[in-house]
């Protein structure tokens, strides 16, 4: 069976330190022969190379579409509705040409990618053949003229000829393991960039008959205010979908209602906010008072008392912060971040963003009303104690095991995203690496990542800590600290032990529950 990428990678790094390290004929011999036995890099660049074009083609045709949006959208459209709940017709069309320039952005980026993947393969796969091509020649070095390995004697001379072919060798085993990591850091960055623009093609994902195409697409294409639009959107790949699922379940009284509800909306982010909260998991009669309490309020209001975090332009860059506060207050354990009450504010912070019902709740309280900071702070850190309990978390609010994350991610997360989450355990650098791809498809869907990171001082005295990983942008990783704060940090720093950048004096991402 061929191995994976990070099993190729792992043992060819064995096999040289055993190549280098081997102090008779027999033992390289037998090194020599293990590194053979390894899998080449598997796959075509010529089909890859095709693919790439042909995504590039695309990208010229979504231009072509988006040029007709445009033109419409100059036509002085009229105010009429263009769809059953309430969506005007040049919202839908704004939303449409958006569409059509991340189409053929995705189309784009995605060839190019491919192309690019199609031409690390290649040049992998010669790696990989010189070195076993090295290989066989250091053998060919430690056979006899008798083509046996009999004649072998303990002397000067078979010593130079030892050594001459355990350095061909370890050029060699060199080589194949360079071509392994080409073609597993290409695949990987052509995996990350396809899932990336595959969870980007949103409105698709609400399969549903209830709405009509443009309400599916303006839905889609609400964001929060505060930052660019493409990095929050108020309703991801996850929330359209089981929208639409939850949709199709109602009886025709409760459909009838929830599209009413969408129709009467002041604003397209108050659709959105409502559609959140189904796919959320809210009953009709908690949609109908949340309604009653964001109706008519201005995208500013919303966005403040309902997403916890948003994204601006300049902080997507490595190691850049973002305060996570609502009027002043951060969302921060204990209110100051002086608890130790990480896991279960972490737990709190992240429903808060896949549950607008839940972050009023904790924002404006009872009312919904309210914009004072302390109480905000009170409502926090009781719910932070709350779930912090509910996982038999240490006493004095300090600390909480991996039994206790678990349940809290089941009780608190799951049932608003409608997955269970399994722990991965992250022991080095290239079990973090197999882990990226699973949690950055889990983020492009709208499903935060708990993540747990821990160091030692110089008297091997432990910490640890719980964050959250919610957001992913080209090689980096979006982290929400309940310390108060967000960081953007690389996944190379992410793999090769280097969170103390989100984290002072943790460095080692050691496990995370990954959404299955």
């Amino acid at each position: 069976m061929t191995e994976s990428t990070t099993d190729r990678r792992e043992k060819l790094t064995k096999y040289r330190k055993g190549i280098a390290s081997a102090n008779d004929k027999d033992a390289l011999i037998a090194e020599i022969n293990n590194a053979l036995g390894v899998s080449e890099p598997v796959g075509s660049p010529h089909t890859i190379e095709t693919l790439g074009r042909g995504y590039k083609r695309q990208s010229e045709a979504a231009e072509r579409v988006r040029d007709r949006v445009n033109k419409v959208s100059k036509c002085g459209l009229p105010e009429v509705w263009a769809g059953s709940t309430g969506a005007k017709a040049g919202e839908v069309v704004a939303a449409a040409g958006r569409d059509a320039d991340q189409m053929g952005e995705a189309f784009h980026h995605v060839g190019l990618r491919l192309m690019r993947f199609a031409e690390q393969l290649k040049n992998a796969k010669e790696l990989d053949k010189d070195g076993r091509h090295e290989l066989n020649q250091a053998l060919a070095i430690l056979d006899d003229e008798d083509g046996t390995w009999d004649n072998w004697f303990d002397d000067e001379a078979s010593e130079r000829v030892l050594r001459k072919a355990q350095e061909v060798a370890g050029d060699g085993v060199t080589h194949r393991l360079q071509g392994a990591i080409m073609a597993d850091e290409g695949a990987r960055h052509a995996a990350r960039e396809m899932n990336k623009y595959a969870s980007e093609a949103r409105a698709g994902r609400m399969y549903t008959d209830e709405l009509s195409d443009a309400d599916k697409l303006a839905l889609a294409d609400t964001a929060a205010q505060g930052g660019p639009r493409e990095l929050n959107e108020l309703l991801s790949a996850n929330d359209l979908e089981r929208s639409g699922q939850r949709m199709e379940k109602m009886n025709a009284k409760d459909r009838a209602e929830f599209e009413k509800m969408l129709a009467d909306s002041k604003t397209p982010e108050e659709r959105a906010y409502l559609t959140k909260a189904l796919a959320a998991g809210s009953d009709m009669n908690s949609i109908d008072t949340f309604q009653g309490k964001i109706h008519g309020k201005d995208p500013r209001w919303l966005r403040e008392h309902l997403t916890p975090v948003v994204t601006s332009e300049d902080s997507v860059t490595n190691g850049s912060t973002h305060s996570v506060q609502f009027k002043g207050q951060k969302w921060a354990q204990g209110g100051f971040a002086q608890e130790g009450t990480c896991v279960a504010s972490s737990m709190v912070t992240a429903r808060a963003m896949v549950d607008p019902v839940y972050a009023l709740d904790l924002t404006g309280g009872e009312s919904g009303q309210e914009s004072d900071p302390d109480a905000f702070r009170a409502r926090l850190v009781a719910e932070q104690h709350r779930v912090h309990e509910e996982g038999h978390g240490g006493e004095n609010w300090g600390g909480m095991d991996l039994t206790g994350k678990e349940k809290v991610a089941e009780k608190e997360v799951s049932p608003h995203t409608g997955t269970k989450y399994d722990y991965t355990g992250m022991p080095n650098p290239d079990a973090r690496r197999d882990a990226l791809p699973d949690i950055e498809n889990a983020v492009h869907e709208g499903k935060p990542v708990p993540i747990g990171v821990e160091g030692y001082n110089e008297q091997g005295k432990r910490s640890g800590h719980a964050m959250m990983i919610v957001g992913q942008e080209g090689d980096m990783l979006q982290i929400y600290n309940p310390w108060g704060e967000t960081k953007w940090i690389s996944e190379d720093d992410f793999v090769n032990g280097h969170m103390d950048k989100a984290a002072s004096g943790m460095p080692d991402a050691y496990g995370v529950h990954i959404p299955q």
